[in-house]
């Protein structure tokens, strides 16, 4: 992969496309390899195709082989080098995400608890969660509401059942 250096403070952008059983996969990725965000048609604050990104599908194969196993039940947890930027409490809700294991479910308040915030910072917690840029690879799909109920997903709430019933989560009623 060639990296480019340029006189300003932004970097290369990569991006491919690849399609998955809820929808075309958006991805991006920096210079170093290290995916930035996986969006999907329609999500709200999703990305889309800038002018000046690189289209290289050679930064993509491993995801592409992973999101392909997981998409057929083969994979549980994705091994991939991630690299999301955000405010630190947002970062402390993103790790908290990747705890959240594979069939699982969390609510925004066991979240919340998880990383040390305070009862009124479950608001927060979701807004950190909505803003989370790498859809499937980091499960904000497994955060439901503390009555069980499937609330909010940037992808749409089809997608976010569709994930939770691939990984055979149990859900109320």
């Amino acid at each position: 992969m060639t990296t480019s250096t340029t006189t300003t403070t932004t970097s290369v952008t990569y991006w491919s496309e690849t399609d998955s059983p809820v929808g075309r996969l958006l991805l991006t990725a920096g210079p170093d390899g290290a995916l930035t965000s996986l969006s999907v048609p329609g999500q709200k604050g999703g990305r889309s195709v800038q002018v000046g990104w690189r289209h290289d599908t050679g930064p993509f194969r491993e995801a592409e082989e992973q999101l392909a196993a997981y998409f057929a039940g083969e994979l549980k947890e994705f091994r991939l080098p991630l690299r999301a930027e955000g405010t630190a409490f947002r970062e402390r809700v993103w790790a908290a995400l990747d705890a959240v294991p594979y069939g699982t479910t969390a609510t925004y308040g066991e979240i919340a608890a998880r990383i040390g915030a305070t009862r009124p910072a479950v608001r927060a917690v979701g807004g950190a969660i909505g803003a989370n840029p790498l859809l499937i690879l980091r499960p904000c799909h497994r955060v439901i509401g503390a009555d069980g109920s499937l609330t909010g997903y940037a992808g749409g709430l089809e997608r976010k059942t569709r994930l939770l019933a691939l990984e055979g989560a149990r859900l109320a009623g």
